[in-house]
């Protein structure tokens, strides 16, 4: 708890010029609805996901003590508090004080307290059971009534948008970061990441709605049908479309910052790796060429 409320001082005194709310109301919007507590348990799985990715890309082809040096980089990366300083100064720079307002009545609400309660318990989830409720393999009873309701609440909470959003967001600064630790030019780095990013942006939102469909039903699954419809209702309205947009950014801002530390951390690794073994070849190199020994005088 003291360290949080280092993090949100220390962030309070960069932020507190330009706030859209000031930053401790935009601090009690994130602990009401209990942001921390569904982003921390995703940082368990970060290290495997990204050393998967470099694993996965062709052009890397990093070896064995370089892959060492991405999971150990991304295990520095990404911790919460890594995220939360950037996140909350999103969060107060998209909302407003009518919407903080309306949030929290919401989230004070017994449906507001259930609906947050869910969130955190689908999140809190090991990664293995996460992968079946979105593959399909473990659902929740549901209605073509209630389809219709989870494919609105999906929507009107811009899951799959924010979803391609922050893992785009994130490997262009994984491979930023990866670049500003290695010495390298990060401007071209990050347009090439950029650009591949657009080009796949309609595949991966088509291939994850349905997933996220399901984890929202399963997430949902103790909701009665009223019930979502009074979320969806809250969603669908002025003030619940503002808190989207700050959560989606907050949510953005948080692992972009953790992946750009990522990468900074694994390029500085790359660079520290490239130069030892440039300096063990060029030991090498120089190092003297075994004596042969003489021939032995014909007797």
């Amino acid at each position: 708890m003291l360290r949080f409320v280092f993090i949100l001082a220390l962030a309070a005194d960069v932020h507190a010029a330009n706030a859209a709310v000031d930053f401790d109301t935009a601090a009690t919007v994130y602990q009401d609805a209990a942001i921390r507590q569904q982003v921390r348990p995703s940082l368990d799985s970060m290290p495997g996901q990204i050393r998967r990715l470099f694993e996965g890309d062709s052009t890397a082809r990093l070896n064995a003590e370089q892959l060492a040096a991405v999971t150990a980089a991304a295990k520095r990366g990404f911790r919460i508090d890594v995220f939360e300083a950037p996140a909350l100064n999103e969060f107060a720079d998209h909302l407003d004080p009518v919407t903080v307002r309306k949030t929290e009545a919401f989230l004070a609400s017994d449906l507001g307290r259930r609906m947050v309660a869910a969130d955190v318990a689908v999140a809190s989830l090991d990664q293995a059971s996460i992968d079946k409720v979105m593959s399909g393999e473990i659902t929740a009873p549901t209605t073509p009534q209630r389809e219709a309701i989870i494919d609105k609440l999906e929507r009107a909470s811009r899951s799959t948008e924010s979803a391609v959003q922050i893992f785009l967001s994130m490997g262009t600064a994984v491979a930023v970061g990866t670049a500003v630790g290695t010495g390298s030019d990060p401007i071209p780095v990050a347009e090439r990441s950029h650009k591949a990013g657009e080009e796949s942006r309609a595949a991966l939102e088509e291939n994850l709605r349905e997933p996220l469909r399901r984890y929202l039903a399963y997430g949902y699954r103790d909701l009665s049908d009223a019930d979502l419809k009074h979320v969806l209702a809250f969603l669908e309205s002025t003030a619940g479309r503002r808190y989207v947009s700050a959560y989606v950014a907050s949510m953005n801002a948080g692992f972009e910052a953790m992946g750009r530390r990522c990468g900074e951390q694994l390029g500085e690794s790359l660079r520290e790796l490239a130069q030892a073994q440039l300096a063990t070849t060029q030991r090498e190199d120089v190092a003297p060429q075994a004596i042969a020994p003489p021939s032995p005088k014909p007797r």
